[in-house]
């Protein structure tokens, strides 16, 4: 689905509610907006309370960028304060999407209508301001910081350090350009409702609003938990939902990207920042007119007809660096892929005695003349080195220990296999962690953020037969063996 789309279904459902509750009307253009923008705000909270985990990494992203713009300006006092919200993105991920839903609730029953217009302007004041961020970063060149703004050039989509502000969750992807625009609408009826408040209708009785505010905030806020804390999300908007054939999508995408033409190149000078935009077929002629050490270049493709997804960077390796993802895409047996966004340690230094041995070197000549070298054992001496020790927090030990390990066991007699995927760690901290929890299933590592996406689990688990995903588990909501094999193992 697209914006236009939703936006549309969404202004039907907004005008018939104008239409059959127009009694309740103290102004037309006020209720038709406070019914638009209160469904419109309900879905796009809705969307991210089902994976209110994908959320809090979008916002995790913004966060860091946020350090970094902050700390290379004359800013930069504020720049650790984003560091630890860093910390708290879950939390305040949550309390945004339940702020998001109540507010569009407030809206379309009209509760506290001065209230409601002060919360709905701020919000939007700040929604604005952070995607004219995410938008404008695509003026700011690498190397170069936000605030300094004589040094900004051509906007290019690669420079924007967050491409999607997340406003939809997977349910619906927008351009960077698209949100702010969609923002900087919503400003003007924002401003309608904060000088015209007392035009807002109110549906029911005082006490009914309030009951209805009141539940909306505790079964989102208990909805919103479910999908991270207890169980996977409900409804799986990310590439990879159970149903997808990961090997077909990966070549289809491949082949859809290898069909993009070029269409047109954009130039701009380097001296002047003169933008010059060439047919590719005009461009191939008369490139020699300009030159790379004048000029930069953008290419201006087709879009590909299968849109570019986690799917295409599914690349799995093993402790030795070797690819291995082929090997399990065209596995075509059953197996449990165990997914691990980051392995929870604590490091340690220990100081051991070693026995370090020195050698003499000597040469010794050959009755023929030639000489032979030989090394012997100068003397033998204790030696204090440091050596980190890894360990594991129990509460994140306890799922595998419980529920991973004995269904990879059960797994196993039934020549089912299982691995462990884990992001990107040093060999040696892998080692201790199959040692801690007993594991004698291979480990493999992914990107981290290929990892979220799969399964919103740490751990999740993951069925897969011949690349294709049978189904997918939290570790809290993890069945034995046997249910799944009777369920989906043939």
């Amino acid at each position: 689905m697209t914006l236009d789309v939703f936006s549309l279904i969404v202004g039907v459902i907004a005008v018939l509610l104008t239409f059959l509750l127009h009694q309740k009307a103290n102004n037309l253009v006020m209720s038709f907006l406070q019914y638009f923008l209160g469904i419109f705000f309900i879905v796009s909270g809705f969307v991210k309370a089902v994976d209110p985990l994908g959320t809090a990494y979008k916002m995790e992203e913004y966060f860091e960028n946020f350090y970094y713009t902050f700390d290379e300006s004359p800013m930069s006092a504020i720049a650790p304060m984003f560091t630890h919200m860093a910390e708290y993105a879950v939390v305040i991920s949550v309390a945004m999407i339940i702020f998001e839903i109540v507010l569009g609730v407030m809206l379309i029953v009209g509760y506290k209508p001065k209230l409601t217009a002060w919360l709905f302007f701020l919000i939007m004041l700040v929604y604005t301001a952070l995607t004219g961020f995410t938008y404008l970063n695509g003026y700011v060149p690498e190397g170069v910081n936000f605030f300094e703004f004589s040094k900004w050039g051509a906007f290019a989509e690669t420079q924007m350090k967050v491409t999607d502000c997340g406003c939809f969750g997977d349910f619906i992807k927008i351009s960077a350009f698209a949100t702010f625009m969609k923002n900087v609408i919503i400003m003007f009826p924002a401003l309608f409702f904060l000088f015209k408040s007392k035009w807002m209708h109110q549906l029911a009785t005082s006490k009914a609003r309030w009951i209805t505010v009141a539940l909306s905030t505790i079964g989102f806020l208990v909805y919103s938990w479910s999908n991270y804390i207890w169980d996977i999300p409900a409804i799986d908007f990310r590439p990879f939902k159970v149903g997808v054939d990961i090997r077909a999508q990966a070549k289809a995408e491949a082949d859809a990207e290898a069909a993009v033409e070029i269409i047109s190149y954009t130039c701009i000078n380097k001296k002047t920042g003169e933008v010059v935009e060439i047919p590719y077929k005009q461009y191939m002629k008369e490139y020699k007119s300009y030159p790379r050490e004048e000029w930069d270049f953008e290419q201006n493709k087709t879009k590909p007809t299968i849109p570019h997804t986690k799917i295409s960077d599914f690349l799995i390796q093993d402790m030795e660096g070797e690819d291995v993802t082929e090997a399990i895409l065209n596995d075509p047996k059953y197996s449990f892929m165990i997914v691990s966004k980051g392995l929870k340690k604590d490091i340690t230094t220990e100081i051991m005695t070693i026995q370090d041995t020195t050698f003499v070197v000597d040469t010794i000549p050959n009755q023929d003349g030639s000489f032979a070298i030989e090394s012997k054992v100068a003397g033998i001496e204790a030696v204090e080195v440091e050596k980190e020790i890894y360990s594991f927090p129990a509460d994140f030990v306890q799922p595998f220990k419980e529920k991973i390990v004995p269904l990879a066991e059960a797994a196993k007699k039934d020549s089912v296999k299982t691995f462990l995927i884990i992001a990107m760690e040093d060999p040696e901290v892998a080692k201790a962690f199959a040692k801690e929890i007993g594991a004698d299933f291979p480990i493999y590592m992914a990107d981290n953020i290929l990892l979220k996406t799969i399964v919103r689990s740490n751990p999740g688990t993951v069925l897969m037969h011949d690349g294709k995903i049978l189904g997918k588990w939290h570790h809290n909501k993890l069945p034995m063996f046997d249910e799944i094999k009777a369920n989906l193992i043939k």
